[in-house]
């Protein structure tokens, strides 16, 4: 593996913010910098790519693909574990960072620096070997997965750590080479794990570049780019598909999420609500798998109201870095002005707030998860997604009606089903129009298993065997095994 990666290759974690061209730091004429959204004060200077750092890092990957992809595959997997096991060493120091540029709370933090390793280790144990699809006395037919070529992955401001080396990874084991846009509003992780990066793998295999509105648009379009992995919001996944189109680049769109919850009433109230509050406000609410609607039986309603709002209460709203906090700010002052249209709603459209429901002045972007009590089933907070810490309870009677108001939605990303009837349980997931589906829990993920979004919540699928086939092209081998004389 040794002979495989940038020899020239240092790190520290740091300051020293910068974008990396072809296994080197690339300096920019303009910078800018985020903030740390519990406190708005300003972080590190951080580069802003023109389109000649565009093209620079095009041509550095289309060479450095040429030689990549012949690597053996058991050379690339090293590789990508080697730089795993440096995330591991590292791991409190992404994480600190993390807290400070996303504004999640440390237990967020930790898990999700955890998860953003065990997915590449994970990803590294799925194998795709050739298939051999027929095999005759006439003939054999194998299909193959061979790379596609320079991928640019873009990368969201909610998980900046966990969803960057869960495009990395599969590009690299898969013989790829790619360059990383990490968002924005959430850089500095990301730029630093590129760097890292730099330790294990050749020049141009893994870049990064860092920039504005600008940059986004200038990847989806460029000839040079073979295939873009977006995470993002559904209104932005469309424009991306749309650029791409022009040169009809792969996509793998992973968008917007309104996942329902549907809670029947022989659930242990309590403990349930506990969850639902939990996979609700996680983030705060700033996750596409998050809980946003949540359907309850009519017989318990009240109670698990009661519940769901004992639990709420008993959130510690504050700066993630601080011990004992279990919710942070919203990440940066677009999302926060577009939550806060919710809020407004609240008086507009005389909804009934079964918790929550103002916005106390603060230094930083911090809202007080609110639940809304029985909106009408039109209402934006139950049609759009917040991607705040602001939820409809609902209630429910008849379940094909429930299962109905569930699938009226454009979106179809996760959903859950609450019971302890595991039969009734599987009948309603099996009618659910989404791609991930869970009994009595939410939002568990595995790299095993593919990850994909129905209807408007994306196209493609990420992880698992089918998510690591998503870098490849399929090519069909057929060997006639008769000698033409």
């Amino acid at each position: 593996m040794d002979d495989i990666a940038n020899p020239t290759a240092k790190f520290t974690i740091e300051g020293g913010f910068v974008q990396i061209i072809n296994g080197q730091p690339a300096t920019t004429e303009t910078t800018r910098h985020g903030v740390n959204p519990a406190n708005l004060e300003p972080k590190e200077e951080v580069p802003v790519a023109s389109r000649g750092d565009v093209d620079r890092a095009v041509a550095a990957a289309q060479a450095a693909f040429k030689l990549w992809s012949e690597v053996p595959y058991d050379e690339r997997r090293k590789a990508v574990l080697a730089f795993g096991d440096a995330l591991e060493g590292l791991r409190i120091q992404f994480r600190d960072l993390l807290i400070s540029e996303q504004g999640k709370p440390i237990p967020q933090a930790d898990v999700e620096t955890h998860l953003a390793i065990s997915w590449i280790r994970g990803l590294a144990d799925i194998p795709i070997p050739e298939d051999v699809i027929e095999d005759s006395e006439t003939r054999t037919v194998v299909t193959r997965y061979t790379p596609l070529g320079v991928v640019g992955a873009i990368v969201p401001w909610n998980f900046p750590v966990l969803l960057l080396v869960g495009k990395l990874a599969p590009a690299m084991l898969t013989g790829n080479v790619i360059i990383i846009k990490p968002s924005p509003f959430t850089p500095y992780c990301g730029l630093k794990l590129v760097e890292l990066a730099q330790q294990f793998f050749p020049p141009g295999v893994v870049q990064s570049l860092s920039g504005d509105d600008d940059l986004g648009p200038w990847l989806t379009s460029h000839p040079g780019i073979d295939k873009i992995s977006f995470t993002g919001s559904t209104a932005t996944g469309k424009l991306v598909m749309q650029s791409a189109s022009k040169t009809l680049k792969r996509v793998t769109l992973e968008l917007g999420g309104n996942d329902p919850a549907i809670v029947f009433p022989d659930v242990d109230i309590d403990k349930v609500a506990e969850k639902v509050a939990f996979f609700a406000f996680l983030n705060s609410g700033q996750i596409c798998l998050n809980l946003k609607r949540i359907y309850v039986h009519e017989t318990i309603f009240e109670k698990f109201k009661e519940a769901l709002v004992k639990h709420v209460k008993g959130y510690n709203l504050g700066d993630g870095s601080q011990e004992g906090v279990t919710h942070g700010p919203l990440q940066n002052s677009m999302q926060y002005e577009r939550v806060k249209t919710f809020f407004s709603d609240i008086k507009s459209q005389g909804w009934e707030v079964a918790v929550g429901g103002e916005i106390e002045t603060s230094q930083g972007y911090f809202i007080t998860p609110t639940i809304i009590d029985r909106p009408p089933e039109k209402s934006r907070i139950v049609v759009e997604e917040p991607f705040g810490p602001i939820v409809p309870l609902l209630s429910w009677k008849d379940e094909d009606e429930v299962i109905d108001r569930a699938n009226d939605s454009d979106l179809g990303l996760g959903a859950s089903v609450w019971t302890n009837d595991l039969e009734t349980a599987a009948r309603v997931a099996k009618q659910i129009h989404a791609g991930n589906v869970w009994i009595n829990t939410h939002f568990e993920l595995s790299p095993l298993a593919p990850f994909s979004g129905h209807k408007e919540s994306g196209i493609g699928v990420e992880w698992g065997a089918h998510g690591l086939k998503s870098f490849c092209n399929v090519q069909s081998l057929f060997f006639n095994k008769h000698v033409v004389s």
